[in-house]
């Protein structure tokens, strides 16, 4: 500010004829180049911190997808224990193919806007699929049918049932 001050001040020492105007435009000028020069910095800091945070998620996302592939891995044959059994349950049902796929995305725990968007069709329709589906099973709902095959899968680390590979 002292700068900007002593800069206008020699201005008006080599041309005493400057108008109001002028001098005002010699103070502005300085003035928005220091705002614009701290908005660089700021900005600048906040593009680091963000790209700092990226990074960070980027690593834990290949962390977690890591260790997805490895649980899968050790876990193969119950996975695949799993998947006949909710589809020899899907077959007691006697769900259609379009109920069967919209079946195990709920189990997968996407939404039923989710589910359109990638069965392409209408909200609607895969509702109504949903809805036959608790029907058929005599279940009330997503939350039911999850817990159909689920539930003695997710016991207790204290029950005696559950033990340490």
């Amino acid at each position: 500010m002292a700068g900007s001050i002593l800069l206008i001040a020699l201005e008006i020492f080599e041309d005493p004829d400057l108008t109001l105007g002028e001098i005002l435009i010699e103070m502005i000028q300085p003035t928005l180049i220091v705002i614009v020069a701290v908005g660089m910095v700021r900005l600048t800091e906040q593009f680091n911190i963000q790209h700092e945070t990226q990074m960070l998620l980027i690593k834990d996302l290949e962390t977690a997808r890591v260790e997805g592939m490895q649980w899968r891995s050790g876990m193969s044959d119950l996975i695949k224990g799993l998947s006949h059994g909710i589809a020899r349950q899907f077959n007691q049902w006697a769900l259609t193919a379009a109920e069967r796929e919209v079946g195990l995305l709920i189990l997968k725990g996407m939404s039923y806007k989710e589910i359109a968007i990638m069965r392409d069709v209408s909200e609607k329709t895969v509702r109504q699929q949903a809805h036959s589906i608790y029907r058929k099973a005599k279940l009330s709902g997503r939350a039911a049918l999850s817990a159909y095959f689920l539930e003695d899968l997710l016991l207790p680390a204290t029950s005696n049932v559950y033990h340490e590979p």
